[in-house]
């Protein structure tokens, strides 16, 4: 048997992104983020519980404020004391790997998902993705985009509204678009 479009997906390969089982999976994560995102803030343990089912992994407690938008889910892994507020959208086509204590505004964007530069091959619906990884102790503001393939050192800052274009080392604040060294911090 073939590579499955799935395989190809995790991967970092081209794929169909009409394929069944991703049709399949991405509504799965569209019932699970709208669930999510109609929950009352009295509904605490109800909120967890949908988190719990729609990431890949959680270590420890986390917080994450509704509404939030993602494809898969599945590939979301964070780390304990990561916190979203409101408006986040996470295109996880690719893992999106989130260390510890790590804070996230509201409106911020990760994006694992790419689409090719052949304006022909665009045309013809393939994508691809690269993954995301952020380190520990990482604050990203509001506003901000994390593009494909982007990997955020520990205790690295990214200022709100920056469009991050390229890796960010350990120890700096980056801002802007595209997103530069700012200063390096302690």
């Amino acid at each position: 048997m073939g590579v499955t479009e799935k395989e190809k997906m995790l991967s970092g390969e081209l794929y169909e992104p009409w394929d069944d089982e991703l049709i399949i999976e991405r509504s799965r994560a569209r019932q699970l983020t709208n669930s999510l995102n109609q929950t009352k803030d009295s509904e605490n343990h109800y909120r967890k519980q949908l988190i719990e089912d729609l990431f890949g992994t959680i270590e420890g407690e986390m917080g994450l404020e509704p509404p939030f938008y993602c494809d898969y889910g599945y590939n979301i892994h964070v780390g304990e004391g990561f916190f979203a507020n409101f408006n986040c959208v996470f295109l996880d086509v690719c893992p999106i790997t989130i260390g510890k204590r790590v804070l996230i505004g509201p409106n911020v964007q990760l994006y694992t998902a790419t689409h090719p530069i052949d304006r022909k091959m665009r045309a013809s619906g393939l994508e691809a993705g690269k993954p995301i990884t952020v380190g520990d102790d990482v604050w990203i503001g509001g506003n901000a985009v994390v593009n494909p393939g982007v990997t955020i050192g520990d205790n690295a800052i990214i200022g709100a509204g920056a469009v991050v274009t390229k890796d960010v080392p350990a120890n700096v604040f980056v801002g802007g678009n595209p997103a530069k060294r700012i200063k390096d911090i302690e």
